[in-house]
């Protein structure tokens, strides 16, 4: 399968698809190359990912195994530049999705400043769903996403892998076990850059 693509990071194999716009799927790294694949066909891939034809661009799966390897070394890294298949997206989860791509290293944004972001500033739930959507996270890092009053929130990968990404990061949580948002006039900026 020539779209399907498994790469090797420091923590662990991570396994990818790409269609002819961009990365489709991405999973959590897993210890074997066979395991990160088992997790990969567990994914729902559209059925437009036929498995024939070359991904769009040969340079894109080797620059995000060297972004991931990056990543897990605990070094800042954007990966903006990677291309993104949203194409399976509802208008607005698209909207969120291409919104959180862009919260930086280390920040930490609510689901409330998301919805407001993105022209819905009452679908704070509505934005826990569409990021539990994500199918490229780490690329869409929806683990910057917590809750308003600073609590973790969920995450697909599970409660215990969002709180590892953070502290790798270096965000940690206050003596109340609580996370601090990032500043609101940074929110604010960067909403309107976007916007």
């Amino acid at each position: 399968m020539s779209n399907l693509h498994l790469l090797s990071t420091k923590a662990g194999w991570v396994g990818t698809v790409w269609s002819q716009q961009g990365l489709l799927v991405l999973t959590f790294p897993r210890p074997s190359q066979e395991e990160a694949l088992t997790a990969l066909l567990d994914e729902s891939v559209p059925a437009e990912i036929d498995g024939t034809g070359e991904p769009p661009l040969k340079r894109w799966p080797p620059l995000l195994e060297e972004k991931l390897d990056q990543y897990f070394q605990g070094r800042p890294v954007s990966f903006t530049d990677i291309p993104v298949d949203l194409s399976w997206c509802t208008p607005f989860v698209a909207r969120v999705l291409g919104f959180v791509r862009h919260i930086g290293y280390g920040e930490l944004w609510s689901y409330q400043q998301v919805a407001a972001a993105v022209g819905n500033p009452r679908a704070a739930r509505a934005v826990g769903g569409a990021l539990g959507a994500n199918r490229v996270p780490l690329v869409i890092p929806c683990h910057r996403v917590i809750r308003q009053d600073g609590s973790p929130g969920g995450f697909g990968g599970g409660l215990p892998l969002k709180l590892q990404l953070l502290q790798l990061e270096g965000v940690r949580p206050g003596p109340t076990g609580r996370y601090q948002l990032t500043n609101d006039s940074v929110c604010v900026n960067i909403s309107k850059a976007r916007g």
